[in-house]
């Protein structure tokens, strides 16, 4: 394991024991700002710059003279990558660094519930802290706005309210073990295809309602150290060195303290580097995975360039100074935070946090008899199968490898197929059903038809003798797929699987489909498959998750985090010409506007095929009717709302209550409804439970481009309470004014 050499003396001594000569950026019983002001008034302006660019692939400078360490980073959202040689893309091949895979972000999302968040967070953190890493590079909150996204599976949906709440607890965990996030990919990169100059134009109303809340959260509520840019343009100019997200809104408007990173190879202007708040440069004239570059890390935007200019007067001082007391703080936060604790490595704990994560995302999106009066398939009851047979790729694939920096070297993963015969034992026969190709970056493998029609002929064979057929299908991570540097090629499944669901379903109706991927997919099949779950990438628990659901060992609980359309163009990105997607390779245009995801299938009345928020149970639920305590919200007030939710099953199970509101007659489009809270409740079968909703002014408000600000307009407003956002279960309403309660009240 590597060891960082820490200079200075103070980090073995008691605190009893500092001398009164012991600096203050030394001394951690100090304020940070006074430590910060301290060390930045002994650097030279070489030391400064040196802190704002890279030394290796994955680490930047300290100030060896002061005992100031060097920053570790880590690709990592959802598990610590394996180490990486100091100065190639190639793997170190450590035999100590293999670590938990937990479940992708989109499987997180999907639990709708913070708890899981925070467990999550802390069990990644320990893991980030035991391998000596400074910054671990996530969690992603880029909104969900195509299906044909690749790097979708790494973020938390469609809605800013989901994925910031649950952002949230997911950075306060991490960092509390002394290793900060870098929440990615700020902003607007919500495709692969042409990452690393398509110029996204868009309102300003997108802008602060759609694309940045999620970030907000992070950085006000969740209290990230550390943010990544995007490799995008925005109206023109980098991501990484945009004035108007970076300086005006993130630093100015959001008083962000905290470090501002690159993505790997994100930065290139040297003079908008300086001037626009960029801190760090990593990976410059690289791709950021893969290509190599024949520079110094000297030869850096924010190397010798910046240096220069900084002598030259060409920039001002206070740029440096504001940079170097940025990265200053997140050092003392972090790798010279004496206090934070030691972290553990791939342990019980962790498996378990992986395991009940993947257990409450999987999402059941069908279960229907196979015929009248007749049991749904699922849970499985074993004792009416006595031949199970297991098909499909992804049963046997491991999902960790593949999808670029997302990458996994695990100490243990547990297939799908492996699960299934561990719940299963000897009834469970596989085969393969169809081939995918080995996960290759930039490129994916050629798979032959005559393997494909071979591969799926037997499936059907064997499925003729089968009692039950369980297909994992999907996508995986390969090129092509979900995969970063590339989008999707298309919207329904690869590999031949409509197919070979076809064929399987022609022979045997028994059949439950596991669908494993980070995204929606197109389902012509849908009306005659009995049974489907959409799994995600579960990681090193994953089989044993879905084992649990099948089973009926755990009930599942998950909701959709993103609408899954009927087809592509029923997605508001797809609704338009090409410029909206995927842009024309220069520029993009996102003419939905705040109409993404189920805001669009709402507001434009077009029926997703399944919708946000939507997910079954082995129980069921019924819904009061909600109340609220007035029928008027002053401008500076607040309403309740309540609703009681009983489980009239005969199994326990989990329910997401959620909270729309619908804004009755304003100024502006709005949609149809917009998520505001959401409440994840256990019942026993029988008991109910009264859910209470707190609604504030800032609930009502939408972003009005012209005045530049955020503005509830008084009027009538409706409370909408559903199981997804097209489930509404009862409604409410009441009206905003503009009154507020005067000191004699």
């Amino acid at each position: 394991m590597k060891k960082r050499l820490i200079i200075s003396l103070l980090s073995l001594c008691p605190a009893a024991f500092i001398s009164a000569q012991t600096p203050v950026y030394l001394d951690d019983s100090q304020p940070i700002e006074s430590r910060v002001q301290d060390a930045l008034s002994r650097m030279t302006l070489e030391e400064k710059v040196k802190l704002c660019y890279a030394q290796s692939k994955f680490s930047s400078h300290g100030v060896p003279r002061l005992g100031i360490p060097e920053i570790w980073m880590s690709d990592g959202p959802h598990g610590v990558r394996a180490e990486i040689n100091w100065n190639d893309w190639g793997y170190a091949k450590w035999t100590n660094d293999s670590i938990t895979a937990f479940p992708a972000l989109t499987c997180l999302a999907a639990t709708w519930n913070p708890e899981m968040s925070a467990k999550y967070g802390k069990a990644i953190g320990e893991e980030a802290r035991y391998r000596e890493k400074d910054v671990l590079l996530g969690p992603g909150v880029n909104i969900y706005r195509t299906p044909l996204n690749g790097r979708n599976f790494e973020y938390m949906g469609e809605d800013p309210y989901l994925a910031g709440t649950l952002s949230v607890p997911y950075i306060q965990e991490v960092q509390k073990n002394g290793v900060a996030v870098s929440v990615k990919h700020y902003a607007l990169n919500n495709q692969e295809k042409w990452r690393g100059h398509i110029d996204v134009q868009l309102s300003d109303r997108a802008l602060h309602e759609i694309y940045l809340p999620a970030f907000k959260a992070a950085v006000q509520q969740g209290g990230a150290w550390t943010v990544m840019g995007a490799y995008n343009k925005i109206r023109g100019q980098h991501a990484c060195h945009n004035e108007l997200i970076l300086q005006k809104i993130l630093k100015n408007d959001w008083k962000f303290d905290g470090v501002v990173v690159t993505d790997w190879g994100g930065a290139h202007d040297t003079r908008e580097a300086a001037l626009n708040g960029l801190d760090i440069e990593m990976g410059t004239y690289t791709n950021g995975l893969t290509t190599e570059s024949a520079f110094t890390y000297d030869a850096y935007y924010l190397a010798n360039p910046y240096l220069k200019m900084l002598k030259d007067g060409e920039v001002p001082l206070s740029t440096i100074d504001d940079k170097a007391s940025r990265i200053l703080r997140l050092i003392f936060r972090t790798a010279m935070n004496r206090e934070k604790p030691y972290g553990a490595l791939t342990n019980d704990a962790h498996y378990a946090a992986a395991r009940e994560i993947g257990n409450e995302g999987i999402v059941l999106l069908k279960n229907d008899p196979i015929r009248k009066k007749a049991a749904p398939l699922l849970p499985i009851d074993a004792t009416k199968y006595n031949r199970i047979l297991v098909v499909g790729d992804n049963a046997v694939r491991l999902l960790n490898q593949g999808g670029g920096s997302s990458e996994l070297k695990v100490k243990d993963m547990v297939s799908p197929l492996d699960g299934m015969r561990e719940a299963y034992g000897d009834k469970v026969s596989y085969t393969k059903g169809y081939a995918a190709g080995r996960p290759f970056y930039g490129r994916a493998e050629a798979i032959r038809k005559a393997v494909i029609d071979s591969l799926r002929t037997e499936a059907v064979k064997m499925a003729k003798e089968a009692d039950l057929v369980i297909l994992f299908g999907g996508l995986n991570k390969n090129h092509g797929q979900d995969c970063e540097a590339s989008d999707r090629l298309e919207y329904g499944l690869p590999f031949g699987q409509d197919e070979l669901i076809e064929g399987i379903l022609g022979v045997n109706k028994n059949m439950i489909l596991v669908l494993l991927s980070g995204n929606a997919v197109e389902m012509p099949w849908v009306g005659q498959v009995p049974a489907i779950l959409q799994g995600w990438y579960l990681g090193s628990m994953g089989g044993r998750s879905l084992a649990d659901v099948l089973s009926g060992e755990v009930n599942p609980s998950g909701k959709l985090p993103f609408s899954f359309p009927a087809k592509l163009t029923d997605c508001g990105a797809h609704a338009f010409d090409a410029l909206s997607y995927p842009g024309d390779s220069i520029k993009q245009v996102y003419k939905e506007d705040v109409l993404v995801g189920y805001r669009w299938h709402d507001t434009k009345k077009i029926p997703a095929l399944f919708p946000f928020g939507y997910g079954l149970s082995y129980t069921t639920f019924a819904y009061g009717k909600p109340s609220i305590s007035a029928q008027t919200m002053r401008a500076d007030g607040t309403v309740s709302v309540s609703v009681a939710v009983r489980n009239t099953g005969n199994r326990a199970g989990k329910e997401v209550v959620q909270l729309y509101v619908s804004d009755v007659k304003c100024s502006v489009l709005r949609p149809a409804k917009e998520l505001k809270h959401f409440q994840k409740i256990s019942l026993d079968p029988g008991e109910e439970q009264t859910v209470s909703f707190t609604l504030t002014p800032e609930d009502l408000k939408f972003y009005d481009d012209k005045a530049a600000t955020w503005v509830a307009e008084p009027g009538d407003f409706e409370v909408l309470i559903g199981a997804s956002s097209a489930d509404i279960k009862g409604k409410v309403g009441f009206e905003l004014t503009d009154k507020v309660i005067s000191a004699k009240e």
